[in-house]
């Protein structure tokens, strides 16, 4: 394992020896961190969680109790994943082959769920690979993401669908004319063909 000395490593939790950790970065109880996996500075994996063979955090990326993120993973800047979220990677599961014997690592080819800067995923959330979360995006609790999501989307349900915007705060925007404003921090932003895009880049 590559670490500099602040980074935390409680002794229930298991990091291979060729992840690489991050500045300021906690791993919590009985938590997996796999080979080659890479940790950005100040990122914390809560107790149980796991982190799948070359999985990438970015900085500031907070993964809660009990979550999975299974390889090939890609989470941007301050991602928040939920406590039991799961990421998947196999399209077609299967324990075995059409004759019976078992499937091995070679037997199919992992797809992964890529996660844009500052993005949340609530609670017991499931994003079937191979789909995007775009930046600043909130999936709510519970969640199944099929598709694509939008940045700044607020998505919820089974299968999810777009129930409205966000802002940074995490907030939902607040229509005013043809403009959405955060009620919190009063950031502006434009829709232009079912895309937000915060007004100053617009």
């Amino acid at each position: 394992m590559t670490a500099p000395s602040d980074a935390r490593v409680v002794d229930s939790a298991d990091v291979a020896e060729s992840a690489r950790l991050g500045a300021g970065s906690s791993i919590w109880h009985l938590a997996q961190v796999r080979e080659d996996a890479v940790l950005g500075r100040n990122c914390v994996i809560g107790r149980g969680a796991y982190i799948g063979t070359g999985v990438h955090l970015g900085d500031n990326c907070k993964v809660q109790n009990y979550a999975l993120v299974y390889e090939p993973a890609h989470l941007e800047a301050g991602v928040f994943i939920g406590p039991a979220v799961v990421l998947t990677n196999d399209t077609y599961p299967r324990a075995v082959n059409p004759d019976g014997s078992p499937k091995s690592a070679h037997d199919w080819q992992p797809v992964g769920v890529t996660i844009r800067e500052g993005a949340a995923i609530g609670a017991r959330a499931v994003c079937v690979a191979p789909v995007e979360i775009g930046r600043w995006a909130t999936i709510a609790a519970g969640s199944v993401v099929t598709k694509d999501v939008p940045a700044f989307a607020l998505m919820a349900g089974v299968p999810a669908r777009r129930l409205g915007w966000v802002g940074k705060a995490g907030v939902r925007l607040v229509a005013e004319g043809d403009r959405w404003v955060c009620p919190q921090t009063k950031e502006r932003y434009v829709e232009i063909d079912g895309v937000l895009r915060e007004e100053s880049s617009a």
